[in-house]
C-alpha cells in the first residue's frame, strides 16, 4: 500500500499489486487489507522533527490503530507491527536492555520515541483481545534503499559530505537493514501473538560510530566531543531557526536528552525463539555510502577520498 505521491524508487519492478491507500483514510485501509493473510504495518513518521509534534500522533498512533483494527477485522492470520528500540529502556554506560525493562525515555520528551510507546501500547492491548498482532523493535537501520534518508541515513550522508561539527555522549544500536528486513519474516513465521522482539545489531557509543565510519570510508572521524550543555543550546538555537525556514534541524532539543541515554539492547529473544542473527555492521555502512553516492547524496569531491580508500581495501562494497 502507498500513497498518491509515494516515491517507487524501491518498489518499481517487483511482482507486487499496489494499493493506494493512506494512514488518515480508514476506508483505504479496510480495502488494502481485505482478503490478506498477512499485514506487515511498517509505515510511521521517522524523522528528527515536525513542525507540528502532534502529526507524530497523528500517523504513528491513529494510524496504527486504523490499520491494525482493520487488519483483525479482515481476518488476516498474522499481524507484524513495527516499532523501535525507542519503546524499551535507556541504559546507563554498560548496561544492555531487553524486552523485560520497564520503559523510561518519557523524560526525553521525544515525539517520536514517545508516539511509538504510545503506538506500541495500542498494538499490544489489540493483541489481548484477540488480534495475532507481533510486535518487533529495530534498532537504528543503515543500508542501501534509503531514500529520504531516515535520521541513521541522513548521519551517514553528513559524516561522509563532513558536516557533523562533532559527537557527543550516548549510543545506540545500529543494524544491517537487510536483518531488519529478515527478522520482520521470521517474526511472522515464529513470533509468539502479543510478543515483542528486539532485532538490533551492535551496541556502539556515538563516538564508536564515528569510528566505524571511519573505518568504512576511509575518512576522519570528527575530532571534537561536544558537552551535552553545549549541545542543547545549540539544538534550541536549531529548532528556532528550523521554525522559521520549515527545514528540519541538523539535531533538537530531544536528540539531546535522549543523549543521556545509551540506547543499548539484546537481540538474544528473537536470537532464541526466532533464529535472528545479525550480521557484521560494516559492509552495511559502505552498502550505505554506495547507494546514496549513486543517488547523487555525497559531495563528489569526499567521495574521491572514499573511493581510493575502497580500491586500496581488499574487498570492495557490494
Amino acid at each position: 500500500m502507498r500513497r498518491v505521491n509515494s516515491p517507487l524508487g524501491n518498489v518499481e519492478g517487483l511482482p507486487a499489486r499496489h494499493v493506494i491507500g493512506d494512514l488518515a483514510d480508514e476506508s483505504s485501509l479496510r480495502e488494502a487489507v481485505r482478503g490478506q493473510d498477512m499485514v506487515f504495518h511498517v509505515a510511521a513518521l521517522y524523522v528528527l522533527w515536525a513542525p507540528k509534534s502532534q502529526t507524530f500522533f497523528d500517523t504513528n498512533v491513529e494510524g496504527t490503530r486504523r490499520i491494525l483494527r482493520a487488519a483483525a477485522d479482515a481476518g488476516a492470520r498474522r499481524i507484524v507491527y513495527t516499532s523501535t528500540m525507542g519503546t524499551v529502556h535507556g541504559c546507563r554506560r554498560g548496561e544492555v536492555a531487553d524486552e523485560t525493562r520497564e520503559f523510561n525515555l518519557a523524560a526525553t520528551r521525544d515525539p517520536y520515541i514517545l508516539s511509538k510507546r504510545v503506538a506500541e501500547e495500542a498494538a499490544l492491548e489489540l493483541a489481548r483481545t484477540g488480534a495475532p498482532i507481533v510486535v518487533v523493535n529495530p534498532a537504528g537501520p543503515i543500508g542501501p534503499g534509503d531514500i529520504k534518508p531516515t535520521p541513521t541515513g541522513d548521519l551517514v550522508v553528513r559524516f561522509v559530505n563532513g558536516q557533523l561539527p562533532g559527537y557527543t555522549d550516548g549510543g545506540f544500536n545500529f543494524v544491517d537493514v537487510r536483518d531488519v528486513a529478515r527478522g520482520h519474516l521470521l517474526a511472522a513465521e515464529k513470533g509468539r501473538v502479543g510478543e515483542r522482539y528486539i532485532l538490533g545489531g551492535h551496541n556502539l557509543s556515538i563516538l564508536e560510530l564515528m569510528q566505524a565510519l571511519a573505518r568504512a570510508t576511509g575518512l576522519r572521524p570528527p575530532p571534537l566531543k561536544v558537552p551535552n550543555a553545549v549541545a542543547f543550546a545549540m539544538a534550541s538555537l536549531l529548532e528556532l531557526v528550523a521554525a522559521v525556514i520549515r527545514r528540519p534541524p541538523l539535531m533538537t532539543r530531544a536528540n539531546v536528552r535522549t543523549l543521556r541515554y545509551y540506547l543499548h539492547v539484546s537481540s538474544e529473544k528473537a536470537a532464541r525463539e526466532l533464529g535472528y542473527r545479525p550480521v557484521p555492521l560494516e559492509p552495511a555502512i559502505r552498502d550505505a555510502v554506495a547507494w546514496f553516492h549513486a543517488h547523487g547524496k555525497l559531495k563528489p569531491r569526499r567521495m574521491r577520498r572514499v573511493l581510493e580508500h575502497w580500491n586500496q581495501a581488499p574487498q570492495l562494497p557490494t
